[in-house]
């Protein structure tokens, strides 16, 4: 199936700092999303030097229907396939993650804590306080999907490309995967940066507060967008989110 350019993977090689040292990131985009939502930032990264690897997690950005042949344990595989790449070609590797994304690379770190240096996350989703989501594994039964949760983004005029309907296998797979990726918490113990939007349509607080109440890390930073809604790395606070993310991978690979 041919992709369509938002679908695209995005890969950078980078280059040695003064140091010598060679860094790469890994960045995940989220549930029915695409590598559009993290490419302008892997972009900024690039252009810093950075090796940059934005993998397009199976089942996302051709169908929906696809994606409902997909599972959590796919899409982490991808996570850390690129992961796993970058790490055998550069000195150190810091992840980040959107929503779904951040849950994936919050997973990653806690299987590799001796080697992710560090994590950044924005709005990501760990957990629901929504309740129509106990209705999942019984709706997935009788219906293949249900409306789209894409493309919340204040910001006019920007799209990042998601899927129109949420495939409900596919959902029930990622709640699921969340019940691991919180059990895991404790064993992340790299320095975290987090980014969350004051308003986010998609993922509410409580995701948030769950990561810090579960990580073991002792340097972590969280920051609050003012001025964004759930697709904050598309959405108007992205600058903030591409300068701060790259202080924080030069601090923490120093």
């Amino acid at each position: 199936m041919e992709l369509a350019p938002h679908a695209e993977p995005f890969a950078s090689g980078g280059a040695p700092r003064a140091d010598g040292k060679r860094i790469g990131v890994v960045l995940s985009h989220g549930f029915t999303g695409s590598p559009a939502s993290m490419r302008p930032w892997g972009e900024h990264l690039a252009d810093l030097g950075y090796a940059v690897s934005v993998p397009r997690l199976p089942g996302h950005g051709t169908t929906w229907q696809e994606m409902n042949r997909t599972t959590f344990a796919d899409w982490y595989a991808e996570v850390e396939s690129a992961y796993e790449k970058l790490r055998s070609e550069c000195d150190e590797v810091v992840v980040g993650g959107l929503s779904m994304g951040g849950g994936l690379v919050l997973w990653l770190a806690a299987n590799h804590p001796h080697d992710v240096a560090g994590v950044v996350l924005v709005n990501a989703a760990v957990s629901s306080q929504n309740r129509q989501l106990l209705a999942v594994p019984l709706a997935k039964r009788l219906l293949p999907g249900l409306n789209g949760i894409g493309n919340d983004i204040k910001k006019q005029g920007v799209s990042e490309h998601g899927y129109t309907k949420t495939p409900l296998k596919a959902l029930h797979s990622m709640m699921q995967g969340w019940k691991q990726v919180r059990a895991d918490l404790p064993k992340v113990t790299q320095p975290v940066l987090i980014f969350r939007s004051r308003e986010d349509h998609v993922v509410d607080e409580q995701s948030t507060r769950n990561v810090l109440a579960g990580i073991s890390s002792r340097d972590v930073t969280e920051r609050v967008l003012e001025d964004s809604y759930h697709v904050a790395t598309l959405d108007n606070d992205a600058p903030q989110i591409f300068a701060e993310s790259a202080e924080f991978i030069a601090r923490v690979t120093g």
